[in-house]
């Protein structure tokens, strides 16, 4: 990395993003063993990780965002008891779990999932998704049967930690809440040949400043429009999903169609709008980062939980350049 761009990237973290030591990610791989000894490398851009990073200190100035008058500091943001609540008037009241959690035991829900759900491309955009899935996901997080096949990142640490501490009561709550929430728009999805590189900043991608631009590849890019924004955990954070030339239109073949017997129309399960049926979940409109990690770990086994039997048929036939069609068509849809 070069003088400047050690430079550019230290003036974007003053600005208040939550990582530091980035590192690139585009030739790196995870490793986990498959049951049959084999080894299997989920894709990086899907599971982005860098386990070195340090949060730059607390200089105690108040950050804004643009729409807010609120303002908190980094170590305020920082505090996973409290969910930061830069736009109070965008969502009803939250429940206690939701906006401060217990101590020592239980996080904040909006700390991580943000106060109105959005989430980001680290962890699951919980708004308007079905309350009797939210809480089958905790259970399947505190019974086992839903793990990670790169368990070393920290989102799925925390939520397996958290489920085991929850009480039944709080998850209600969470889900009552999360549930009765509008899913908006968050995520432009653009086919591109060349791309910005990028860095991993924590558990997701980040724009480096400066940083030139390099070829897609078969991957998905999706980074912070702000990423001082987004790390200071702001709901209304955007963002650009980059993806192969050519993608979405084969995605949209796939969802709608199976794509001539490698997998199974999705409208089947999640609904003809693909915004969900019943009890199950809404994929339009998702993070693709997000829905390309819940692919391979059902496709690797890490999944087995309520829904295993319902996809590990329909993703055991998919290749890379499926998962990353798919997913593209899905993000650029209206959640």
């Amino acid at each position: 990395m070069s003088a400047s761009e050690s430079r550019a990237i230290s003036a974007l973290l003053l600005k208040g993003a939550l990582v530091v030591l980035p590192a690139l990610a585009q030739n790196q791989s995870h490793t986990v063993p498959a049951s049959n000894s084999m080894k299997i490398s989920p894709p990086v851009w899907a599971f982005p990780w860098d386990p070195d990073f340090k949060a730059p200190p607390d200089d105690g100035v108040p950050r804004r965002v643009p729409g807010s008058a609120a303002t908190f500091t980094l170590t305020q943001v920082r505090d996973l008891y409290v969910a930061p609540d830069w736009h109070p008037n965008d969502h009803p009241p939250m429940p206690q779990v939701v906006a401060r959690g217990r101590k020592p035991e239980v996080r904040a829900c909006g700390s991580c999932h943000r106060v109105q759900g959005s989430g980001g491309p680290e962890n699951a955009s919980l708004a308007g998704l079905p309350a009797a899935y939210i809480m089958q996901q905790m259970a399947d997080y505190r019974s086992g049967a839903r793990t990670t096949s790169v368990p070393q990142r920290s989102p799925p640490q925390l939520m397996i930690a958290l489920a085991k501490s929850v009480t039944e009561e709080e998850v209600k709550d969470a889900a009552a809440y999360f549930s009765a929430l509008k899913p908006k728009p968050n995520i432009k999805v653009v086919e591109a040949e060349m791309v910005p590189k990028t860095y991993v900043a924590g558990s997701f991608l980040a724009t480096l400043p400066g940083g030139g631009t390099e070829p897609i590849g078969q991957r998905i890019v999706e980074v912070p429009v702000d990423a001082a924004q987004f790390g200071l955990r702001d709901s209304r954070a955007q963002f650009l999903a980059y993806a192969p030339v050519g993608s979405i239109a084969k995605g949209e073949a796939l969802v709608k169609s199976g794509g001539a017997g490698k997998t199974v129309p999705c409208a089947s399960c999640h609904g003809a709008d693909l915004k969900g049926l019943g009890p199950v979940p809404g994929i339009a409109g998702r993070s693709p980062s997000y829905l390309a990690r819940q692919l391979h770990d059902f496709k690797l086994g890490a999944r087995a939980g309520s829904a295993n039997d319902q996809m590990k048929p329909s993703v055991q036939n998919l290749a890379e350049e499926d998962i990353v069609s798919l997913v593209a068509f899905l993000a650029s849809l209206t959640p």
